[in-house]
């Protein structure tokens, strides 16, 4: 696989006031299954990110939803399994990371299943920490 898309890039895509809007848009625009993945995780994330969206007013469930199923139409959705899920996990904790940081752990396990060639993120520092052995391969769109 070409490219993987983290949940920060495509909120950044579909959110027009965000200051990464222009960037991530354009890369998802070019996007498509046959280079371009995603966790499948990474449909809740959006959901939840951009339906708490500090605006007003807030963006409609529906709406939400548009967004959610642009990225199943574009990006190729990559699951894990019950013991990629709790492996990765496992490994989270041994090496002492935290909160939310568990999840970027769950897509950079699913980067790596897809043998993403480029991890696209706006969360370059939580990234890097998670994986030094992919940093090279870890950028902003």
């Amino acid at each position: 696989m070409k490219e993987f898309f983290d949940t920060s890039v495509l909120v950044a895509a579909f959110w027009g006031g965000h200051r990464d809007h222009a960037a991530s848009i354009k890369l998802l625009g070019a996007a498509n299954k046959k280079q371009s993945a995603c966790a499948v995780h990474t449909l809740a994330e959006v959901y939840g990110a951009m339906t708490a969206l500090p605006i007003r007013p807030m963006l409609p469930p529906e709406q939400v939803m548009l967004f959610v199923q642009e990225v199943r139409d574009r990006l190729t959705l990559v699951p894990l399994d019950e013991s990629e899920y709790f492996e990765t996990i496992q490994q989270a904790a041994s090496a002492g990371f935290t909160s939310g940081r568990v999840y970027d752990a769950l897509l950079l396990r699913c980067a790596v299943k897809v043998k993403a060639q480029t991890i696209y993120t706006w969360n370059l520092k939580h990234f890097q920490a998670l994986a030094p052995g992919l940093a090279a391969r870890i950028r902003t769109p």
